[in-house]
Parts: structure tokens; sequence; C-alpha cells
């Protein structure tokens, strides 16, 4: 079974301009793969679609083996809240929230007890070296450490995807190798399946799978 299976993927829009043009693309459990191409490439359209942030024109996504195109959007937002986590370019965390609080709020839209939560957030920020710095703000951490507290509140939820859009872009060299380092790690000590969204070409040689995209299309 695939983790996620996209066929025949277009998303066109109004102008007749065409992000997407049929790009067919399965991702396996396990794989660490990089999604690499140009600015305009399509890469921002492919990761929204992947994640079910929005939806094709035609084609169909499937994630962990659902169809994505047959849920409304409650069932939708379920499903992405439970099978995918994402970690973003800039972070995206609270500021008034400890590191802590930020990797919990991962689990607001699972069936976790509150009880349980913090204590999975903690074992998820020792999961990537930062359990010491749990009762810190983002204000209190590094570039480097804010985006580790992103990566933990990514897997808290045991996702089936993680999806790492410019992981690496925010960092300056060292510590975007370090942070890249963490997820290759990641993915062979928990068997996480991770999908790096990059224009970076030396990102994308470092991961064992490679797909080009260019004008919308998967070309290599």
């Amino acid at each position: 079974m695939t983790v996620l299976d996209l066929k025949g993927v277009t998303k066109a829009y109004a102008g007749g301009v065409v992000a997407l043009d049929d790009v067919s693309l399965s991702v396996h459990p396990g794989e660490l793969l990089a999604i690499v191409g140009r600015s305009g490439s399509g890469k921002s359209t492919l990761l929204n679609i992947m994640g079910t942030l929005d939806a094709p024109s035609s084609g169909s996504v499937r994630v962990d083996g659902v169809d994505a195109g047959a849920l409304r959007d409650r069932r939708l937002s379920a499903l992405r809240g439970t099978r995918i986590g994402f970690v973003f370019q800039h972070f995206h965390l609270l500021d008034g929230l400890t590191a802590v609080d930020n990797v919990a709020t991962a689990l607001l839209y699972t069936r976790t007890p509150r009880n349980k939560r913090r204590a999975l957030a903690e074992e998820a920020l020792r999961q990537v070296g930062l359990g010491h710095r749990a009762g810190h703000r983002p204000q209190q951490l590094s570039g480097g450490e804010k985006q580790r507290v992103a990566i933990a509140r990514a897997l808290v939820h045991r996702p089936a995807l993680v999806l790492a859009d410019e992981p690496t872009g925010a960092l300056d060299t060292a510590t975007g190798t370090a942070v890249l380092d963490l997820l290759i790690d990641i993915n062979k000590r928990l068997g996480t399946t991770i999908a790096v969204i990059t224009h970076d070409r030396d990102v994308a040689a470092r991961l064992p799978r490679r797909i080009t995209l260019r004008d919308g299309r998967i070309v290599a």
C-alpha cells in the first residue's frame, strides 16, 4: 500500500494558467524523497495538493489509502490532522507557547486524551534532541532549534507522511545541514516517510529519491 498516490493530477487556474499538468506520483512507506524544481515549477501547488490543502482540477489523490477527493471538509481536515505532518520554512510556531506546548498543538486534531498530550510532546522533543528546551518559548530559541520544534510537532502524532517545505531555506548553511541530517536520521531511525520540497539541488542530492518538476510536469 502507498502512503501517497497521485494519479493524473492537473491544477488549472482562471486565465489558462496550468500549475500542474498530469502529475502521477506514488510514495511508499519509509521513503525519503526530494521534490525539486525552480521557482514557478509547480512545487508549492504540488505540496498543497499532496497535503490536501488544495484540491486538483482533475485527477485523484489518495493519502494512506483514503481517497481525499471523496471526503467532505470535516473528514478531510481530520485526515490531514492525523495522517500528515507539516514542516514549514518559517517554522510557524506560536510565540506565546513553550516548545512543548507548540508540539502538543498537533494533537488537538487527534483523539489523544488531554492528560497524555504533554508526555507525547516531550518525547517528540527528545527525538529531535530538544528535550532540555521544552519550557522555552520561540523567542528564546535559535533558528535551528525552532525548526527542530517544528519537526517534533510534525512527528508527534505519528503521521503516515511528513511534508517538509524548504525546511533549510531560512537557515544558514551549517544549521541547514544539521536540520537535513536530522530528517535523514529520523527517516532511518523511526522509519518516518518524508518528502522534502526544495529548490536547492544540493539538498535534493543528499536524498535517495529525487523528483524533478519543471513547468508543472515531472521531468525526472
